[in-house]
């Protein structure tokens, strides 16, 4: 098994604790892929995953609808995607990656985290290459898959290491092959059950429990924040 195999399988980075949040981070990425590629799902290929998101964490198919329809009119404030970079405590590397109608707002507040846990926000490029930017697919397995032989397909669409999860199958490919591998799941009718970004970082660093107890305030600072999706360290677990 390679690298994001070990990484998502010892990985015990917190989740969205409550579903609220869930669904906010979901109507942004609705609103920003709707934005991008209108409202038709047909047309839409990013939309499409995301609804399958949607289903996945039990979302109410109205609250989708009523997302699209809102993101596809006047009201829908612009979100920007914005990601930053920075160092914790005992030189952890940190991604913050946002979605944001106010990027002042955003900003500021995430400066102010890294401050008050003794970080510190970095400039851009500063630890994103500390970290591999991959897409993920999760879909349901077929009867009798063959995963060497899935794989070996799936090489030339871009995925790069593909394994089992209890009754799925798990795919991870570059950030930039998410469209491809998209596209080959859809047209071998594979059926998708959720897709989504992660940065896997080249090295963990080992932490004390004590030292890990006080990183571990920063980070629930940043993912307690609503413009905040996604928090990526390199912490070893």
């Amino acid at each position: 098994m390679g690298r994001a195999f070990e990484f998502r399988k010892e990985r015990k980075m917190k989740r969205w604790g409550n579903m609220a949040k869930t669904f906010t981070k979901i109507g942004k990425d609705i609103a920003i892929a709707v934005k991008a590629g209108g409202p038709d799902p047909q047309s839409n290929s990013r939309l499409r995953v995301i609804i399958q998101n949607a289903k996945a964490a039990n979302m109410p198919k109205e609250n989708v609808e009523r997302a699209i329809k809102k993101a596809s009119s006047k009201e829908q404030e612009d979100i920007k995607e914005v990601t930053y970079e920075g160092y914790g405590p005992y030189g952890i590397a940190v991604l913050v990656e946002t979605a944001t109608n106010n990027t002042t707002r955003t900003v500021a507040n995430v400066r102010s985290y890294f401050n008050k846990y003794n970080g510190s926000l970095g400039t851009s490029g500063s630890v994103a290459f500390m970290f591999d930017h991959k897409c993920n697919f999760k879909i349901k397995a077929k009867d009798g898959i063959d995963i060497e032989e899935l794989e070996l397909e799936m090489i030339d669409v871009g995925a790069q290491e593909i394994f089992a999860e209890e009754e799925d199958v798990i795919i991870y490919g570059d950030f930039e092959a998410f469209g491809s591998i998209q596209k080959y799941l859809e047209s071998n009718n594979f059926e998708i059950i959720s897709a989504d970004f992660e940065r896997i970082p080249h090295e963990t660093k080992p932490l004390t429990e004590e030292q890990r107890v006080e990183i571990d305030k920063l980070l629930a600072k940043f993912e307690d924040d609503d413009d905040v999706t996604n928090v990526f360290h390199n912490i070893k677990e």
